[in-house]
């Protein structure tokens, strides 16, 4: 029996007018200039409303060739609901304003026979905005194509559990078919996220977030989990989908395909001069095999 997903953040956090949406997304697929790779097995990308980071999460979502691909795992961090495992989705659809997703209820099943993952319920699953705004992307980059979708919701997990649903979802990156869509936004800063480390060597704030955002990117592009487990306890910066991003850095690890992370965007949403101000920053990135 079919269960779908509402596009529950459509109307407010991106248009639920298909052709606006439509018209949108590719307007800025085509402003990216990004050209299309079979050679791209995943990405970074945020999760803002559209009015903020959907161009910038037009450089990753630019990268896929999708006439390769047959099924997409997209790793969200969890906002609202807490666990500290991976959850999978309950839904068999996923419903956006530009077309529906189905879920790959196989790969559903493999995934919950290791009895290392809890289900989220559905009000769970559509109160989550960190995979829904990667969606529209997918369908509309996915136009015409067969392809099914494995959402994962990653909870906070400690340095052990990242390890191991990396270890678990590394043969997944083995197969060229599949995809791997990582969903997080960089540093939030402000009062109202209690966060305003301020590094004035750098110059103006703005300045200092952008630095200290792009060394953990920089740390990101060497594949190394543990340097980057290091950099968020010394920086604590709130990277919002530090745990997928650690985890799809495991399946890296222990993957036998060499693939590369490169980040092609950063943007923030918007300057901050004084503390009075606030930001959040999005950036954008491929992993690409080498060789």
């Amino acid at each position: 029996m079919e269960k779908v997903r509402r596009a529950s953040h459509a109307g407010s956090w991106y248009s639920d007018n298909p052709k606006k949406l439509a018209e949108e997304l590719d307007e800025w697929l085509i402003a990216s200039g990004i050209p299309k790779s079979p050679d791209v097995r995943g990405v970074i990308a945020p999760h803002a409303g559209y009015s903020y980071s959907g161009r910038a999460a037009a450089y990753a979502f630019g990268n896929i060739e999708p006439s390769n691909i047959s099924r997409v795992f997209l790793l969200g961090p969890s906002h609202h609901y807490y666990t500290p495992k991976c959850a999978l989705s309950k839904a068999t659809i996923y419903s956006t304003p530009v077309g529906d997703l189905p879920i790959d209820v196989e790969v559903n099943e493999e995934l919950k026979a290791t009895g290392k993952f809890e289900l989220m319920d559905l009000r769970v699953d559509e109160a989550e905005h960190s995979m829904e705004m990667h969606l529209p992307y997918l369908a509309r980059v996915f136009h015409g194509y067969k392809v099914k979708i494995v959402p994962i919701l990653v909870g906070a997990l400690n340095a052990e559990n990242e390890a191991l649903y990396g270890r678990l979802l590394a043969k997944y990156l083995d197969d060229p078919t599949n995809f791997f869509s990582v969903s997080s936004d960089f540093c939030h800063w402000g009062s109202r996220f209690d966060y305003m480390h301020y590094d004035k060597k750098h110059g103006a704030i703005h300045k200092s977030i952008e630095a200290l955002d792009r060394m953990g990117m920089d740390i990101i592009e060497t594949g190394d989990a543990e340097s980057f487990k290091k950099y968020l306890l010394e920086t604590e910066n709130t990277i919002c989908g530090r745990h997928p991003i650690s985890v799809f850095l495991h399946m890296l690890k222990n993957s036998s395909t060499k693939i590369k992370i490169n980040f092609l965007q950063y943007e923030q949403s918007s300057q901050c001069k004084s503390t009075r101000d606030s930001s959040v920053s999005y950036a954008s990135a491929a992993a690409k095999v080498e060789g």
